[in-house]
């Protein structure tokens, strides 16, 4: 029986090309040599590299949701030089970053291919259904992590056109909502930013959300609902901050035929953790942990997935020990079928929940 295909719903691809000038179209060992020979800043800064484009093939990660990411200049580490210190900036740079993955699917359609609409996604699955195919497409899903880059709400159908279809109003707060760190509920921006993102058919990641801005988007806005990359708050010990979602919360995300992305980095899983910490103290076993917790919850297995933020700030140093690239994610399946979970349950956490809610919810 084939390994079950993944999706990963949250990858800082085009930041990273920015930043670094990654190229994931090479071998993950590549970069990393590459990186190192040149002394490159990635590797202090971000960590060796969890992606390439075999381990792609290799751990059968068929879509991505390839983010838009830029940091404000009130967030920013010193170190970055890509980013905005105004709105006009955050729209510029943001789409410089959806050009990013224009120009990856236009220069390697063997790689990678943008996915928009149901018709753009059963090609990349039927792609993938093949097994005389030696080697797949990756689809790539557009992906807004934090507004700001909307100006006006005006903006949005022009965002839907080039190619977004998912939103998420923070990173840190914003003039939409309280976030990471800045706790704060939705402001009158943010409450018609939604409704005009609900008229157009985007979803809405809640991720990076505060709490209090979550729980108001969770009851007020009408169209789909996710939560891309965030761990349950609940079994972090010692953890108190707003960056993960609570029971409450995750509750109201499955009460919305939500989907949330499982994280399997080092503070996500043990808050002890420190940067540059031994990797076997955080396990595929601690990620397994939340992937139950949350089908507990829920009752049932249709509500989480993966979202691994790799090279999104960590790199291989910063992941459970067993995990050397994105294509060890396939290791929790057996952690999974230990505990019980059926080959087709591990399927549809491992993919399943993602593709049913991009197939319900992107356009013909």
């Amino acid at each position: 029986m084939p390994l079950p295909l993944i999706v990963d719903a949250h990858q800082d691809i085009a930041w990273n090309i920015q930043a670094f000038g990654r190229d994931y179209t090479r071998p993950a060992a590549e970069t990393r040599r590459l990186e190192t020979e040149a002394n490159s800043p990635a590797i202090e800064h971000e960590g060796h590299t969890l992606l390439g484009w075999p381990e792609y093939q290799q751990g059968r990660v068929a879509i991505i949701f390839s983010t838009l990411f830029v940091t404000s200049g009130k967030a920013r580490y010193d170190w970055e030089t890509i980013f905005y210190t105004n709105f006009d900036e955050a729209h510029r740079l943001y789409r410089e970053q959806l050009d990013v993955y224009h120009e990856l699917t236009d220069r390697h359609p063997d790689y990678f291919q943008r996915i928009g609409s149901r018709a753009d996604l059963e090609a990349v699955l039927a792609h993938w259904a093949d097994a005389s195919a030696e080697t797949h497409p990756i689809g790539l899903v557009p992906l807004m992590e934090g507004a700001e880059g909307v100006r006006s709400p005006a903006e949005l159908e022009l965002w839907w056109q080039a190619g977004v279809r998912i939103i998420g109003l923070a990173w840190a707060g914003t003039r939409y909502c309280g976030g990471t760190r800045e706790p704060g509920p939705l402001t009158d921006e943010g409450r018609v930013l939604i409704k005009v993102m609900a008229a157009i058919g985007f979803t809405l990641d809640i991720s990076h959300m505060d709490e209090l801005s979550a729980r108001q988007s969770l009851d007020l806005y009408p169209g789909p609902v996710i939560a891309s990359h965030a761990n349950a708050a609940a079994i972090i010990p010692e953890y108190t901050g707003n960056r993960h979602l609570s029971d409450d919360v995750i509750k109201a995300l499955i009460g919305r035929d939500g989907v949330m992305g499982l994280v399997p980095s080092g503070k996500f899983l043990n808050y002890a953790w420190q940067r540059g910490g031994q990797r076997d103290s955080v396990s595929l076993e601690m990620a397994a942990a939340h992937v139950d917790h949350i089908c507990q919850l829920a009752g049932n297995t249709r509500h989480v997935g993966f979202g691994s933020d790799f090279d999104g700030g960590f790199g291989v140093e910063a992941v459970p020990g067993e995990v050397d690239t994105v294509a060890d994610l396939q290791k929790l399946g057996p952690i999974l079928a230990a505990k019980g979970y059926k080959d087709e349950e591990i399927a549809a956490i491992f993919g399943g929940n993602w593709i049913r809610h991009l197939q319900t919810h992107l356009p013909a």
